[in-house]
């Protein structure tokens, strides 16, 4: 036979080689790239489909996969992305990702899983984007989290969990954008949160903590975002963001029936740009917070008192060309008037000069 014949032989014998070793595309699936990328989504599986170890996107969202069994992604060694949203996922057995040493995404977003066994994530030294937000978790078990050493991102909002135990984020010690928006979260127990000291986004809002959660809050270091917002609690209390105040750059603290920023709880808050503080019961702002830094300010719907004590925040609204919306509740003849608008704040520099002097500042 000719050389260009042999040719065309080699190569059909070698393709169908090639597709032996590698497996045909799931039923109902579509795949693409020599079965790099397989999509199942929503084609009615009940089970894990066979895929070889060259594939490395998965998706099987919107499928009934009730529970996910020990070993079940075990052949996958090479997959990279794991979509498992809209799956009816009620349990996460032990082992259940073994296996996947190379996996980076896992999305186990909207489902109902109420049950993660221990050892559920062993294996996933390489995971690096977690998303459990909307299911039924009341609890992480200390140790879960342990194998996950590259986590950078942890998506727990829209849960029930409770409270924050001490190791309850053991291992993952690079983590630095923690989600935990809407959960039942009543406790921050100290220690809960030393395992995680670099972390920058922290989202806590909506929960149902009264008080803050000053001992454990004191080990994060270098916090760039806190939203606190819709948090049951009256008080914020000196040194409340001190040990990451340097680094601090947005506070969310709208909506929570606040009465009392405390005189120091900005002590060492040297960085802030964007502040929220609306909706709460605050009549005044404490005297060591910096205005220098900050861009934003959101102040609306607390019944300010204007006197010479808000005479800072005046000063900086005379500077600011945003001037954001504020109305003073008191004394009576200034009420309902814009405090960036209002004569309340005439002569408050000398009075505040001799006030020093008799040493009242």
């Amino acid at each position: 036979k000719s050389a260009p014949a042999m040719l065309r032989i080699s190569f059909f014998l070698l393709t169908l080689v090639t597709s032996a070793l590698s497996g045909p595309c799931p039923q109902s699936c579509h795949c693409h790239g020599d079965l790099q990328h397989v999509i199942c989504d929503n084609v009615g599986l009940k089970r894990i489909p066979k895929v070889t170890e060259q594939t490395k996107l998965l998706n099987l969202q919107r499928n009934h996969l009730p529970v996910l069994p020990s070993n079940g992604f075990s052949s996958m060694k090479g997959l990279v992305s794991l979509h498992l949203q809209y799956c009816h996922i009620k349990e996460v057995s032990s082992q259940a990702f073994k296996g996947l040493k190379k996996l980076v995404y896992l999305y186990l977003s909207n489902n109902e899983i109420s049950i993660i066994k221990s050892s559920a994530f062993e294996d996933l030294t390489e995971l690096t984007y977690l998303y459990m937000d909307n299911n039924k978790i009341i609890d992480i078990p200390k140790g879960l989290l342990s194998p996950l050493i590259n986590l950078f991102i942890l998506q727990l909002s829209m849960n029930s969990i409770r409270e924050l135990r001490p190791g309850v984020f053991s291992g993952a010690k690079d983590l630095r954008w923690l989600h935990l928006t809407s959960n039942e979260i009543n406790t921050i127990h100290p220690g809960s949160l030393d395992d995680i000291e670099n972390l920058a986004v922290f989202h806590l809002d909506n929960n149902q903590l009264t008080t803050y959660p000053s001992a454990a809050m004191s080990k994060l270091r270098v916090v760039e975002e806190l939203k606190l917002s819709q948090n049951p609690m009256k008080v914020i209390p000196d040194n409340a963001f001190q040990s990451f105040g340097r680094y601090v750059e947005k506070i969310f603290l709208d909506a929570m029936g606040l009465e009392k920023l405390s005189d120091g709880a900005f002590n060492g808050v040297t960085a802030l740009k964007s502040l929220h503080i609306e909706n709460n019961k605050l009549t005044t702002l404490p005297s060591n917070l910096v205005f220098t830094s900050l861009q934003n300010m959101t102040l609306h719907g607390n019944p300010w008192q204007c006197n010479c004590n808000l005479a800072h925040l005046r000063r900086w609204m005379d500077s600011n060309r945003l001037r954001p919306a504020a109305v003073c509740a008191s004394p009576s003849r200034y009420r309902g008037q814009q405090v960036r608008d209002t004569a309340a704040f005439s002569g408050c520099r000398l009075k505040i000069r001799r006030a020093k002097k008799r040493g009242l500042f």
